[in-house]
């Protein structure tokens, strides 16, 4: 993505992002300037902590550019990515909205510019716009929602099935149509791939060479690539009759 910041003012390109968010696409644009004038620019370097787990939830951040890591670990240390998300994409609405603590960690990806909107100037802003207080619910319903089927796959999946219904949602969230097939375009390693699911990179290895030998995908210079969008749906789906 093209740079989303100039001397601090969200540009064209940034603002396409937020309005793709499915949130903050629901402002008319008086409503945007207005949030826009309650936001703070920060930017993040790459492997820099935006919040950790327990923090207070004292503000929401919307993603200009860059990419952010949802991770949390356990008190042996073992650490787990959640979740990627890319440009137009808000985090840490869950504490901001009750106050209590973070539930997870948030890291930048790569060099990252956010817009921060403190919890006080948020409520506020809520209560003049109710109904993006009625999006908000439905945003944190489709968090539930997610993190329920998480939890069913990890019980109920065996890796290769968990895989390719996780690579069907990052082709979602970062996919590029190429000649070749649907790019993913983030680098993955097997170490990522293995704390998204829980696994162990030898599980990793072994699911994606059984995807890329059933020629569902292809892996490249850390890049994944999905061949066949059909069948690797289809693969994933029939996970549910095991």
């Amino acid at each position: 993505m093209e740079v989303a910041l100039i001397d601090g003012t969200v540009t064209r390109i940034g603002l396409d992002a937020l309005r793709r968010n499915e949130l903050l696409g629901q402002l008319e644009p008086d409503e945007m300037d207005e949030f826009l004038a309650l936001a703070k620019v920060r930017s993040f370097d790459t492997d820099q902590t935006i919040f950790q787990k327990s923090d207070p939830g004292d503000c929401l951040y919307a993603i200009v550019s860059g990419r952010v890591g949802i991770t949390t670990e356990s008190e042996a240390g073992k650490a787990i990515l959640l979740n990627m998300l890319k440009p137009g994409e808000v985090l840490g609405e869950i504490a901001l909205l009750d106050g209590k603590e973070r539930t997870a960690n948030a890291v930048a990806l790569e060099r990252s510019d956010l817009l921060r909107i403190d919890r006080a100037d948020f409520m506020a802003f809520l209560e003049r716009h109710p109904r993006l207080a009625i999006r908000l619910m439905g945003v944190l319903c489709d968090r539930l929602r997610w993190t329920s089927d998480i939890i069913e796959d990890t019980i109920f999946l065996d890796i290769p099935h968990r895989l390719a219904k996780r690579l069907m949602t990052l082709a979602g969230q970062f996919g590029r149509s190429t000649e070749q097939g649907l790019l993913i375009d983030i680098r993955m390693s097997q170490e990522n791939l293995g704390q998204m699911l829980g696994s162990t990179r030898e599980s990793i290895n072994k699911g994606l060479k059984l995807l890329e030998h059933k020629g569902l995908i292809q892996m490249a210079g850390g890049y994944i690539r999905v061949i066949d969008q059909t069948a690797l749906e289809k693969f994933a789906e029939r996970a549910d009759e095991m």
